[in-house]
């Protein structure tokens, strides 16, 4: 079976977006930028093959207020199914990752996460929306780590049965 992967960049003090919606400090690239990146000869190889895995993935959008899609092989879903999602799981020929605090946090809470890749970034911004949701309770093993040279921190968990 699949597993479901939670990967989110959060500032040290665990947060996705400070008090006023900002993210600049993580500095995120737009996911759309995949449908297209890779394409040219002389783009690096990883840009070439990650480009190549997102263009091939079929991705869900869960969300009560986009209407359209903007990247290929997407589609929407309004409401976060766990019976569904445990399904996909079964069927899945790779493992399928989950963005997104709020709905990583719905899933965490169903018993749907199987690891969770956080990568904190060196800076406290001091409050907005947490990377991690509070009132669940999910016991965590470290699988691995690793220290960037700008002092970005790799920390990947399993989630504990």
């Amino acid at each position: 079976m699949a597993k479901l992967i939670y990967s989110t960049i959060a500032s040290l003090d665990g947060y996705v977006e400070d008090a006023s919606g900002g993210f600049d400090w993580a500095a995120p690239d737009e996911m759309v930028f995949w449908e297209t990146a890779g394409l040219a000869d002389e783009d690096p190889a990883v840009s070439r093959d990650f480009g190549s895995l997102w263009r091939a993935a079929d991705k869900i959008v869960f969300s009560r207020t986009t209407t359209s899609v903007t990247s290929a092989r997407t589609r929407i879903e309004r409401d976060l199914d766990p019976g569904r999602v445990r399904q996909l799981k079964q069927r899945a020929g790779a493992d399928l990752s989950v963005g997104g605090a709020q709905l990583a946090g719905q899933a965490l809470a169903a018993g749907l996460v199987d690891e969770i890749q956080l990568f904190l970034v060196p800076v406290i911004v001091g409050g907005g929306k947490h990377a991690l949701p509070a009132e669940v309770r999910v016991g965590l093993r470290l699988i691995d780590t690793q220290r960037f040279a700008a002092g970005v921190v790799y920390a990947h968990y399993a989630v504990e049965d």
